[in-house]
């Protein structure tokens, strides 16, 4: 029986009432006070950089991990309509490649993997690609830990291309080195757009890469196995 995948609301309550959750979180928050927000700067800078000089295709990845997109309502958006459009792009330049599409969704709506083969289905890519889906993750920590898991089971241990927006992909090359994925960045749109909605997003990214860095380097740092066991 399919597992009962919850809200993204849900997910995230379930995230703030955990103690591993809420003690990295004040650790990285805490090196952010201590160093005056130099340290939130140079995570800024780094997301800011990864998403400008991220290339939009892909030469040697053998996996694309398209990652999904909050879809409210079960549609996908403009940004979501890039990533599926750029993983269809990529498949067409590599039709020997494997697809895994990632993320769940909420009871009764379709998941994000779900989305993403419907776009990708109306893209002129037919059901003869070999494609994968993820459909019981609700965040980018768990699409990469599932990821690696059905990569293992499909014997599929060469490099994958970690397809997503600008913004999105310094917290995705993060984590894939954490759980020891062999990755490239790919993004979805051709170019970084310079307006206060695409700054305002990276600045969350810097936000998440900071706590997922430092929480994972304080982890290491006082032999913590249970959190690492989360992120690694």
């Amino acid at each position: 029986m399919e597992l009962m995948v919850p809200s993204r609301k849900a997910h995230r309550r379930s995230l703030m009432v955990d103690r591993d959750v809420l003690h990295t979180l004040a650790v990285a928050g805490a090196a952010c006070v201590v160093s005056l927000g130099l340290v939130y700067v140079a995570y800024f800078v780094h997301v800011l950089r990864v998403a400008r000089n991220a290339p939009c295709d892909s030469s040697s990845g053998d996996c694309v991990l398209l990652f999904g997109k909050h879809a409210p309502g079960g549609e996908r958006d403009a940004e979501f309509d890039a990533r599926v459009a750029r993983g269809a792009a990529l498949w067409h330049q590599r039709p020997d490649r494997r697809v895994l599409l990632l993320g769940g969704g909420p009871p009764d709506v379709p998941t994000e993997a779900e989305l993403a083969r419907r776009g990708l289905l109306a893209l002129g890519i037919g059901g003869h690609v070999p494609l994968m889906l993820d459909t019981q993750s609700r965040d980018t920590l768990q699409n990469l830990r599932n990821a690696r898991d059905l990569l293992r089971a499909g014997q599929l241990d060469g490099r994958v291309t970690l397809l997503s927006s600008r913004y999105h992909l310094a917290r995705c090359a993060l984590y894939a080195r954490q759980l020891g994925l062999h990755a490239e960045v790919c993004a979805a749109e051709p170019r970084l757009q310079w307006h206060a909605v695409s700054l305002g997003r990276i600045a969350v990214e810097a936000a998440y890469v900071c706590w997922g860095d430092i929480g994972t380097r304080w982890a290491r740092l006082i032999g913590n196995a249970r959190m690492l066991a989360r992120v690694t």
